[in-house]
């Protein structure tokens, strides 16, 4: 008797869900108003493939082990559950006034 042995049935691949340039918002431990908060922060994709994303940010963000990461880009999975598209534009920071001469 024999006994047929099948591949294990795997999630069909799911076409990217976040593309390079799309704003997203990343739950993380980042810094706000100089203290260290665990919030959804928001940032950009720098770079993305099936499976992963590179979320940069402008604002300090941290590791879960408490390290600050240098260049601000975070890696996240495509399905991961800490990352949604953003529902709000890029806020800008307000520039230094220039003093009008009088």
């Amino acid at each position: 008797m024999k006994r047929e042995i099948s591949a294990p049935m795997r999630k069909p691949a799911i076409d990217q869900r976040f593309r390079v340039g799309e704003l997203v918002d990343v739950y993380c431990d980042h810094t706000l108003s100089g203290e260290r908060v665990r919030d959804w922060l928001q940032g950009v994709v720098v770079q993305a493939d099936r499976k992963m994303l590179a979320i940069q940010f402008v604002d300090d963000v941290y590791l879960t082990d408490g390290w600050m990461v240098p260049d601000r880009v975070l890696w996240s999975q495509q399905s991961g559950a800490n990352i949604r598209p953003s529902t709000r534009r890029r806020v800008r920071r307000p520039a230094a006034r220039r003093k009008v001469r009088g």
